[in-house]
């Protein structure tokens, strides 16, 4: 029988997130997260086999988290629907910093993460449907918002503009009202 182990799958992440938070996606490695949480690598891989499978529960975490926070009901609206976006977006701001936004890009190397992450953009895009100018004007909010998101990844933002310009965007969906 083999020794059962002595740290959790989530606190393994949780130090995952530190080693991302701290030195960015390259400071992640299967020996870094057996340092940062006193196991051999072979107890990482116990719970991790690979480094990918890491980096593909850190992303399932933060969607779901991310999901969590935006609480959208199928039946919102596209202009509700991404006023709780940006206000998802708003409260994840702390969770999300652009050294973990970062390694996304990395997640989305895998074609398999790939092709997921297409199948969720069509479904929001499936959702925000519809011809009425105010549906337009939602979609090209959220396009706005996901721009932002990018700019993030790239460390345009960091010095607070980010909130500034998701603040020019619900200034625009409130022309709607």
């Amino acid at each position: 029988m083999g020794r059962k182990p002595t740290i959790s799958r989530d606190r393994l992440l949780d130090l995952a997130e530190d080693l991302v938070r701290n030195g960015g996606g390259a400071a992640l490695t299967i020996g870094a997260l057996a340092q940062a949480a006193g196991l051999s690598k072979g107890g990482v891989q116990y719970s991790f086999a690979s480094k990918d499978e890491i980096v593909r529960s850190l992303i399932d975490r933060w969607t779901s988290q991310f999901d969590a926070m935006l609480q959208a009901d199928e039946h919102d609206d596209p202009v509700g629907f991404v006023r709780r976006y940006i206000a998802a977006m708003r409260a994840s701001q702390q969770a999300m910093n652009a050294k973990m936004a970062g390694l996304m890009v990395s997640y989305l190397e895998n074609p398999a993460n790939l092709r997921e992450t297409r199948e969720w953009y069509r479904g929001i895009f499936a959702r925000m449907g519809g011809a009425r100018p105010a549906d337009q004007i939602a979609r090209v909010a959220f396009m706005a918002v996901e721009g932002l998101f990018l700019m993030r990844i790239n460390g345009i933002a960091e010095d607070g503009t980010w909130m500034e310009l998701l603040d020019d965007v619900e200034a625009v969906l409130a022309r709607l009202d």
